[in-house]
């Protein structure tokens, strides 16, 4: 398998699909169950959520989200940005990365006592497994998710 590569989880059958990096956009199908793997399944941004999406977004996603709340006058938050856009771009197919303004959902940023922005929540299989708070270089935010991403 060349690295290039993306693994994607069919969203309908589970199974894993190989998808050669050049071929993401000619509409691939699910080797087990020919359905069309659904279109935005590989994820290479990061995704807006807010409190209406969070739970099909991050909580019902198979695999593993790293969910960025932030606020647009926080200068840290700012400074994650471009940083979280490379990740996204690099772990495509193995991550997703998801961004919530919490001055636009306050809901959301509550129910996970959000307190200090930049927090960075990490969620496997809709289980909550980490928090990680403040502004961090773009290595020790990889050395973080090294252990979590498969």
């Amino acid at each position: 398998m060349d690295q290039r590569d993306l693994m994607v989880r069919c969203p309908l059958c589970g199974t894993k699909n190989r998808i050669p990096r050049g071929k993401q956009q000619d509409h691939p199908q699910c080797g087990k169950c020919h359905k069309p793997l659904i279109s935005g399944t590989v994820h290479d941004k990061p995704v807006d959520v807010t409190d209406v999406t969070f739970d099909d977004e991050v909580v019902h996603h198979t695999g593993t989200v790293l969910v960025d709340f932030w606020a647009a006058w926080c200068g840290p938050c700012r400074m994650m940005g471009p940083i979280l856009e490379q990740i996204a771009k690099e772990y495509a197919g193995k991550l997703k990365v998801a961004k919530l303004n919490v001055d636009e959902n306050p809901m959301t940023a509550s129910l996970y006592a959000i307190q200090s922005i930049p927090a960075l929540l990490i969620f496997k299989d809709g289980k909550h497994l980490e928090t990680l708070v403040g502004a961090m270089s773009k290595p020790e935010l990889e050395r973080r998710l090294s252990a979590l991403v498969s």
